[in-house]
């Protein structure tokens, strides 16, 4: 059996969910000196109002470790992440790539978990993203269901399925049919079904008497464990309860589906789920234990778990004519009783009980030891074993064609980054295109003669550097004033570099023949929002109602937004600056000029998400 290796198990349920083979296998690696990592199950459905207290539970969980991951058993850590559930979504699935990859690589980091075994039970797309990101030593895909009768989207799941098989090392598959399936993308695969730990299903270890919640049942108790869910066939169980009032079905297991078919029945009786070395107990206490599954298309690839647990305890099995049990009995000697109709199935049941005897007990206890898990994982094991040995081979043997491909995907790499980035620096300063993208931002109209003039500091504008934009706007203002446009000048802005910006905008103005008596600053605003704002209590003090605006070319559709929002019964002229040199086509592209534009566009995006627009 595989010893001294890490493993990331990728499970399709929690671990705390019915004790099953993801557990099992789990567990017994961990005790053979593996250390593993166990991967809590992030769906391949989206969510439903069931599933409201299971989303408790694992928001339960992740609080219980360190970001999600807690130590359950010696060497077994338990990962209980919080992910978007929509496992079709391609953002929620990038999303949750991102929130899972950095906590696991720092788990790895920390615990030296180097060069792992993926083994995964789940053939979703991020299942497909953790097996491409983490660097492996092998990858095992175990195929134990037919995901794609399990969501609405089969599609969907068919095309990740396909990729974890094309990217595994081997794959472990619970039957016939689901062999065939994966061998249509990889031939190294091989038959694996669920087994059973013989240490805990074992008669001579089991309580002398029954468990206390059924031990005041009389009669003969008919016994089914695991999850009550839409597979059971509801209809038979009726049909059986009905027609034998002397018999009790005991169903133990959490409820996963509508039950109101049966819950009426006086002689079925429903138990929670039991922690799993309990079980041996309870099943011990049935006369005969049942697998009343419907025949779909699911359940022809299913292999039940519990199968190999009631023949370990001797129990006589009855079970519905579901492919991998009826090829599972043909194999093993015909020690499991089939029924084909719901006639047969109960008549079955009454010849169990009758002809139940020591010498059955024995056959099917044998059956049960040639499926112990433990021999399943030895089996598993040494496959495992022999294909890192075979990969660490194929490496040596390989090494000059590796190194030789690598430096090649390194060169189409930088080749790729290279033509990428001369495209972009074509496409935004050898055309059109940011002149394009930058005129939905300019709104340019005749001056008229207004109350004010309304100037907007330009900051570090559009250059990145304090001054030079403010410059522009002053002079222009200043123009417009001395041209007779109106009689007063507001010059607005906070911002401050030595000395505040509309101050300078003031001795410009001064400089060019404005009297001082025709200008009022307004110095608090630090955002084109407030000095919207501040400049319309100015206004309003003063009982303007008609304005000149003056900004960069840029900055006009944002300050128009602005003004459309919270400037109300306000004529307002948009006048950017004339022949601005930061809107100068004839000067080509400046680096400057893509940052002002990209800014704006932010800005806007911002002020509609603050509602300032």
């Amino acid at each position: 059996m595989l010893k001294g290796e890490n493993i990331i198990c990728i499970s399709s349920i929690d671990w705390n969910f019915v004790w099953q083979g993801h557990q099992e296998a789990m567990s017994t690696f961990a005790r053979n000196g593996n250390r593993v990592l166990f991967i809590e199950n992030t769906g391949v459905r989206g969510p439903r109002i069931g599933d409201i207290s299971r989303i408790k539970d694992r928001i339960k969980n992740w609080f219980k470790g360190v970001k999600g991951i807690r130590k359950e058993i010696d060497n077994l850590y338990v990962f209980s992440p919080l992910v978007l559930p929509f496992p079709y979504s391609r953002i929620a699935r990038w999303i949750n790539c991102h929130l899972l990859l950095p906590v696991l690589e720092k788990w790895m980091k920390v615990m030296n978990f180097n060069d792992p075994i993926i083994w995964t039970f789940l053939p979703t797309g991020l299942s497909l993203d953790l097996i491409s990101n983490i660097d492996n030593k092998l990858v095992v895909y175990y195929c134990i269901a037919d995901f794609e009768k399990l969501v609405p989207n089969p599609h969907k799941i068919r095309d990740t399925e396909r990729r974890v098989i094309q990217k595994s090392d081997l794959i472990f598959a619970q039957g016939e049919t689901l062999k065939k399936r994966c061998e249509e993308y990889n031939t190294n695969v091989s038959i694996f079904p669920f087994g059973v730990n013989i240490d805990v299903f074992n008669k001579d270890h089991c309580p002398r008497l029954r468990p206390r919640d059924i031990s005041s049942i009389n009669g003969e108790l008919l016994g089914y464990i695991g999850g009550i869910h839409r597979h059971l066939d509801f209809e038979l169980i009726r049909f059986l309860a009905e027609r034998n009032p002397g018999w009790t079905f005991v169903l133990i297991g959490p409820v996963q589906a509508e039950i109101s078919k049966i819950r009426d029945l006086q002689n079925v009786v429903f138990l929670e789920l039991k922690k799993h070395k309990e079980l041996a107990g309870y099943i011990d206490s049935f006369k005969v234990c049942l697998i009343p599954y419907e025949l779909n298309e699911y359940t022809e690839t299913v292999y039940p778990t519990k199968l190999n647990e009631y023949l370990a305890m001797g129990k006589a099995v009855i079970s519905t004519a579901i492919p991998e049990v009826v090829s599972f009995n043909e194999k093993s000697g015909n020690v499991i009783y089939i029924g084909r109709d719901r006639e047969e199935f109960e008549s079955h049941i009454k010849k169990a009980i009758k002809e139940d005897d020591a010498l059955l007990r024995s056959k099917r206890i044998e059956v049960a030891q040639r499926n112990s898990w433990r021999r399943r994982i030895e089996d598993m094991s040494g496959l495992i074993e022999d294909e890192i040995e075979r990969k660490k081979s194929d490496r040596e043997a390989m090494w000059k064609e590796n190194l030789v491909n690598f430096y090649r995907s390194a060169r189409r790499r930088v080749l790729r980054l290279s033509l990428i980035c001369i495209s972009i620096y074509l496409l935004l300063f050898k055309t059109l295109f940011i002149w394009f993208l930058a005129s939905p931002l300019k709104i340019s109209e005749i001056p008229q003669k207004t109350d004010a003039i309304v100037v907007f500091g330009g900051g570090v504008g559009e250059t990145g550097s304090p001054g030079k934009s403010t410059i522009e706007r002053a002079r222009y203002a200043a123009e417009l004033y001395l041209k007779g446009y109106a009689e007063r000048i507001i010059f607005s802005s906070g911002y401050t570099y030595f000395y505040n910006d509309a101050a300078n905008m003031k001795l410009l103005a001064l400089s060019m023949g404005v009297p001082e008596s025709g200008i009022i600053l307004e110095q608090e605003a630090n955002s084109t929002y407030e000095n919207v704002i501040f400049s319309k209590e100015i206004l309003g003090r003063h009982k303007w109602r008609s304005i000149i605006l003056v900004s960069s070319p840029y900055n006009m559709r944002r300050s128009s937004l602005v003004f459309n929002r919270s400037g109300e019964n306000i004529k307002v002229f948009y006048v950017p600056v004339e022949k601005s040199e930061f809107y100068d086509k004839s000067a080509g592209v400046k680096l400057a000029q893509i940052k002002a534009i990209i800014h704006e566009y932010l800005a806007i995006l911002y002020y509609a998400i603050k509602g300032y627009i």
